[in-house]
């Protein structure tokens, strides 16, 4: 029989979505009879298959409340709850990446004070063996400080720093991603079978676990786990040592570097494990909405990534049963390592970003294409993540800024010309920068990113001439141009801004099935 609990993510000062039912959840036996306090409101209800939920109406912002939860000789009561805003920070790596590392991260704990935001870390074990509850039970909620405060994310934190201060009220983040995983890591099994090129992601797991018993994968696992651990640090301190050496060069010297693992029942990164072991530990805590931060490391499957992501916000949605959850993303930036080619594979992935804000109602897209690093896949600058994401939540779910403060340009449409394209823009009506400085209006320019091909889809460099918010591309290699692109690569220099400083965002004018 199961024994009674309240889910990990209550806890002393946690922070409960105002102005929306709040849910309340856990686990007992069957017909027991629970009761939660908050405030004045009290609630009952009776645990049925072994899980229970009650159902809290709406209460304004507030601070200093206190809620008890009882059931039979249970009673287990938390402090110092806040009532504000509650978002959900997922993804992988640079949504993980801890605010201590991030850029000014050591002085901004030192130095910033009572930012009113407060933070839940979904614990991280990707199994639920033994350990699995017990860590679950220590995780909780914290206040910001300058210890408390150094694992947090730092996407996460931005963001709800400057929306506490523009909204006035607590914001309470709960993190929960994991460096390199794929958006199928966080997708239920019975999602991910119902699309013929979804399905791959468990096809590929599947003929990765044939016929392997569950105790041989673990030990497998465990047993990468040590070896990596070693050679991760071998790494760093030969970079350390040496900044420039090649990739190449480090695994002759260190070995292979065998992340991401075996791909098994313990790996993070297989398909609907850590939707299993995460995101449904937090399933249904009342929220405004999400914000995402994820895309890289499905850059081996770019063609499929818009169905992977829009079927990812459906069953986010439908999990917590509000379908207007707004759902708010960040397009990749520029990346790529020295020793890779260009394959130009995340231009599609941010091209699907793009499509998924522009077709799927309640979304929004931070463009950050200018905050990327060549050969570093985890840029340090974090704030001008989060707070173009919060801009975008001002914009698009609080209604409290224009959109013109939200976007830089973002493509619109194209006019064929004999010789030339003239490309139109939305939010441009101020004109286009080029690296802070205005740009002069009919001035021929190159090597600001733009392409352009003929019939045969053969894409050179083409010369841009900016006309206010007006954009006239050509090339003397091609009399009559189809089609254009702008900065259709995984790294570049990004040159042209709004201005508001915000990026063009990077477009092709035809969806093409070439890589080219």
């Amino acid at each position: 029989m199961a024994e009674f609990r309240v889910a990990a993510v209550f806890s002393n000062h946690m922070v409960l979505q105002r102005d929306k039912n709040i849910n309340v959840f856990g686990q007992g036996q069957n017909g027991e009879k629970v009761t939660v306090k908050l405030g004045i409101t009290l609630v009952t209800t009776i645990v049925r298959e072994e899980k229970w939920l009650i159902v809290l109406p709406p209460m304004e912002a507030a601070k200093g409340y206190e809620m008890t939860v009882n059931c039979g000789a249970f009673e287990k009561k938390f402090i110092n709850i806040a009532i504000g805003e509650v978002w959900l920070a997922g993804g992988q790596s640079n949504m993980e990446l801890e605010l201590q590392n991030s850029k000014d991260g050591p002085e901004i704990l030192k130095s910033d004070k009572n930012p009113n935001v407060r933070f839940y870390y979904t614990q991280k074990n990707p199994i639920k063996d033994d350990s699995f509850y017990e860590a679950e039970n220590n995780s909780s909620w914290s206040e910001f400080g300058e210890e408390s405060a150094k694992c947090w994310s730092a996407v996460g934190y931005f963001f709800g720093k400057k929306l506490a201060a523009e909204l006035n009220v607590t914001v309470g983040i709960i993190g929960c991603n994991w460096g390199g995983t794929s958006s199928s890591a966080w997708m239920s099994k019975e999602v991910l079978s119902k699309d013929e090129d979804l399905k791959t992601y468990l096809e590929e797991y599947d003929k990765a676990v044939e016929g392997i018993p569950i105790e041989q994968q673990i030990k497998e696992y465990d047993d990468y786990v040590i070896y990596q651990d070693v050679w991760a640090k071998k790494c760093d301190d030969l970079y350390k040592e040496e900044p420039d050496i090649s990739w190449d060069e480090i695994q002759v010297r260190l070995g292979i570097c065998k992340w991401p693992g075996p791909m098994n029942s313990k790996n993070p990164f297989r398909p609907a494990g850590l939707y299993e072991c995460m995101l449904q530990r937090v399933m249904p805590y009342s929220l405004k909405g999400f914000i995402y931060y994820q895309g890289e490391s499905d850059d081996h499957k770019p063609r499929i990534y818009y169905k992977l992501l829009t079927a990812l916000i459906s069953q986010w949605r439908n999990d917590w049963e509000d379908e207007t959850l707004p759902f708010i993303m960040v397009q990749l930036p520029m990346h790529r390592y020295k020793q890779d080619e260009d394959f130009k594979n995340w231009p599609l992935i941010r091209e699907a970003q793009m499509r998924t804000y522009q077709t799927i109602k309640n979304t929004g897209i931070a463009v950050i294409l200018d905050k990327g690093e060549f050969n570093e896949i985890h840029p340090k600058d974090k704030e001008p993540v989060g707070e173009r994401l919060c801009l975008q939540a001002l914009y698009q779910v609080y209604h409290m800024i224009k959109e013109e403060k939200v976007f830089g340009p973002l493509y619109r449409d194209i006019r064929f010309f004999e010789h030339s394209l003239e490309l139109l823009f939305d939010y441009a009506e101020g004109g286009f920068v080029i690296n802070e400085n205005k740009a002069d209006s009919g001035i021929p320019l190159n090597q600001l990113g733009f392409e352009i091909a003929g019939a045969d889809g053969r894409y050179v460099e083409a010369e841009a001439v900016i006309n206010g918010s007006r954009i006239v591309i050509s090339s003397k290699e091609i009399e009559q141009p189809k089609s254009a692109r702008y900065l259709w690569t995984n790294h570049d220099e990004v040159r042209l801004f709004g201005t508001n400083g915000i990026p063009l965002a990077p477009f092709k004018t035809s969806r093409g099935e070439d890589l080219g």
